[in-house]
């Protein structure tokens, strides 16, 4: 990483951003799911902003217990304190945290990148949410009241829902999706609100990520065994179903289903899809508030042709600069190859390198 960090440091000269580190991870064996995951939170400023932030309020607690949230603070500290501007550190207190965590990820298997990230984001707001609920003194136990009441809300992800009060997770991640059904006998129409923390998109050939949010959000007919019970009629009945966002979120974060399991074969198999993500995305025809506008900051890339085997890297955006992260290698790269990234037109194809999990960071929270 010395050459490359040099390397880095000279095609970047004196546009280099002050104050910013841009440093590659160890991979501990097959652990690339997690170092592309890292990179593309640390790079989304919110969420680095408000980690940093914990992590200065708590470094002095000598009683605190050492969790998942602490060893991501901690390793966000070691690389945002760092003298030199380019290097590799190692994220292996973080990495054991995760393995003591959950078993999935003991293995020197190839993991999944986006169970990776739903799994760390709601054990941080497990972790939140129990000191939320652990007053440290008399003046934090008189105020808790308060904080219950208006931070309290649901988190619904990949049908988990739990009570959550972590304001600034939500304010990152958080957003709110509607499930509508109208019965076609009475025409009412029954919605349910649900908090989301990413998008699972499924992904069609030659498509792209607007017309895949317009077939989240298309409308589908309930009939026959799946009738949907009307509380107005008090019987089953024939009905329509639709999902739209009703709350965007300030980080969207999008998952394309890339691995479908396929009955004929008994298993998984990866989708090598070509999918169009912009650079600038703008939410239509799922929201009912429909300017909201967004730029793509980060991109997990899965790399190889099957679900099992393969690896991850992430193209980040720092500062008007795109990034290339490998593990341990940094290097820049031009705002045109991020198109190499969308995935193949043809079936049969040398390029294994897809977007697969897409950061996108709202414009209008900007203004």
């Amino acid at each position: 990483m010395g050459a490359t960090g040099s390397k880095l440091e000279k095609a970047l000269g004196e546009q280099f951003p002050e104050g910013e580190r841009y440093y590659g991870l160890e991979n501990f064996g097959n652990t690339c799911y997690c170092n592309s995951v890292l990179q593309a939170l640390f790079f989304c400023a919110p969420f680095r902003e408000q980690l940093l932030e914990y992590h200065e309020k708590n470094k002095n607690n000598g009683d605190a217990e050492e969790n998942l949230l602490t060893c991501l603070a901690d390793l966000f500290s070691q690389i945002s304190s760092q003298k030199k501007k380019t290097g590799v550190v190692s994220p292996r207190r973080f990495v054991q945290r995760v393995k003591k965590q959950n078993e999935l990820f003991r293995s020197y298997m190839h993991q999944d990148a986006h169970e990776f990230l739903n799994f760390l984001l709601n054990e941080l707001v497990d972790i939140l949410e129990k000191e939320a609920n652990t007053p440290k003194s008399s003046s934090e136990a008189s105020s808790m009241p308060q904080k219950l009441a208006n931070g309290q809300t649901n988190l619904h992800v990949n049908g988990v829902t739990k009570e959550s009060l972590v304001p600034w997770v939500h304010k990152s991640f958080q957003g709110t999706l509607t499930n509508e059904t109208k019965c076609l006998l009475c025409e009412t129409v029954t919605a349910r609100d649900e908090p989301f923390l990413d998008l699972s998109l499924d992904i069609e050939q030659n498509s792209s990520i607007t017309s895949c949010l317009k077939n989240f959000s298309s409308t589908e007919t309930l009939n026959a065994e799946d009738k949907f019970f009307c509380d107005k009629c008090c019987s089953l009945q024939e009905a329509q179903k639709r999902m739209k966002i009703k709350k965007p979120p300030n980080i969207l974060v999008i998952h394309l289903k890339r691995f479908k399991y396929i009955e004929q074969l008994g298993r998984y198999k990866k989708l090598l899809y070509r999918v169009v993500f912009p650079l600038e995305l703008k939410l239509n025809n799922t929201v009912e508030n429909s300017d909201t506008e967004y730029a793509l900051f980060a991109v997990v890339v899965h790399v190889g042709v099957g679900p099992n085997h393969g690896h991850y890297v992430s193209l980040v955006k720092s500062h008007n600069h795109w990034l290339y992260f490998d593990d341990e290698n940094v290097e820049m790269i031009d705002e045109s190859t991020v198109q190499t990234y969308f995935g193949s037109a043809q079936e049969y194809t040398g390029n294994t390198d897809h977007g697969y999990i897409l950061f996108y960071e709202s414009l209008n929270s900007k203004r």
